[in-house]
């Protein structure tokens, strides 16, 4: 049985997967924190599989409901220590006070909804959609009810909304890709009219989820390590290969399976991974030797797989933060206007201000003053189901 993308995975294919990561594409199991189900097809029994895979949040739930009704299920990240809020129509064993998971976290899906309302939710690759009832694609009508209902998250209780996406959607260069650039135009139209709203930020899951757990004003998130962008120092000229392109170039071996084709610095295994055997033996080329998978004492770009070391210490790893705050305060996400035209996009060329400075707001502590926008690309991949968030 291959690595398969099942709805309500079972434990062997969630604890495989996290093996073939760890040992195939060099992430650490620490840094693999947040699952989300494919077809966003779970049930209790997927949630405890997490919890006892100790993973710190899932998010496969909808938030199908609008802000603005009354009945809204647009919560909040919460935790599970008394059970299930969202799906409890279509998950009869959830909700209720179920299933009670103390610790781990549930950070719902937030639906973008056109002129019909609660009838017209748009949720994974919204722009993929077509809006209103209409029967084809209307870009300009996607934007719109975009722009609606961040507004109506903006001014309600100021709830986090996603952009939940395959990269096949959204890159023309992804292999099979047939997005046409006026839609990648108009989600950047999107993103560059979102981050000209005061307080705003584009942020993954695993940054939303931290500053929830501890939150700060305006005037303190410099302070905050998970807003912070530590990109490795790396030599350039050094042949290591680690994931980044200009240390990894000629040394990235390819596994030329024919049902899903991949890359690894990890040796390629002799048979395609499995639920069974998620980590089968290298298939070492003549001449060479087996490559070294990462230690838990090392950080990946630091770790040489072919010489088998870490080419630092605790002392000498070096992380430079490239982090510039988005929005109102700071740069463009999109370079400033240059992620591509679309009619109604306007790029913001306010000039980069750090967080901590002193003309910025300062509101009292534990004041949720900030719209978190998740901006959450579910990279589903042929080793992986999960989100990398």
């Amino acid at each position: 049985m291959l690595m398969t993308h099942v709805g309500t995975p079972s434990t062997d294919e969630i604890n495989g997967n996290l093996i073939a990561l760890n040992a195939l594409a060099g992430i650490p199991l620490s840094s693999i924190t947040g699952f989300r189900a494919p077809f966003l097809a779970y049930n209790a029994q997927t949630l405890k599989n997490l919890a006892a895979a100790q993973f710190t949040y899932d998010s496969s739930a909808a938030a199908s409901v609008p802000v603005t009704d009354p009945d809204t299920d647009a919560y909040w990240p919460y935790t599970l220590d008394n059970g299930m809020a969202n799906n409890c129509l279509t998950n009869t064993d959830t909700c209720k006070g179920e299933p009670k998971l103390p610790g781990l976290w549930e950070i719902p899906m937030y639906a973008f909804f056109d002129d019909r309302g609660v009838a017209g939710p748009h949720l994974m690759d919204p722009w993929l959609d077509a809006a209103n009832g209409a029967t084809k694609v209307n870009n300009t009508a996607t934007l719109d009810y975009m722009k609606k209902t961040f507004t109506d998250h903006y001014n309600n209780n100021r709830q986090p909304i996603g952009l939940y996406t395959h990269p096949i959607h959204v890159s023309r260069s992804y292999p099979g890709s047939t997005v046409q650039q006026d839609m990648i135009d108009m989600i950047n139209a999107f993103l560059d009219w979102a981050q000209e709203q005061q307080n705003v930020w584009i942020v993954s899951n695993e940054q939303l989820l931290e500053w929830v757990r501890n939150p700060v004003p305006i005037s303190e998130l410099n302070s905050v390590n998970a807003l912070k962008c530590s990109t490795p120092q790396v030599d350039a000229s050094l042949k290591i290969c680690n994931g980044i392109p200009q240390n990894e170039n000629g040394i990235l071996s390819h596994c030329a399976f024919p049902d899903f084709p991949f890359y690894t610095c990890y040796g390629c295994p002799k048979e395609a991974p499995t639920v069974n055997n998620p980590n089968p033996e290298q298939d070492v080329p003549d001449g060479e030797q087996a490559r070294f998978r990462l230690p838990t004492n090392c950080s990946t770009p630091f770790w040489d797989p072919i010489g088998g070391k870490c080419i630092c210490t605790s002392s000498t790893c070096a992380f430079v933060d490239n982090s510039r705050p988005i929005g109102a305060n700071g740069a463009n996400l999109t370079g400033g206007g240059t992620g591509g035209a679309f009619e109604g996009s306007s790029a913001s060329t306010t000039a980069y201000v750090p967080f901590d400075n002193s003309d910025l707001p300062t509101l009292p502590r534990g004041v949720w003053s900030t719209v978190l926008l998740a901006c959450v690309g579910a990279v589903l991949g042929s080793l992986t189901l999960f989100a990398r968030l």
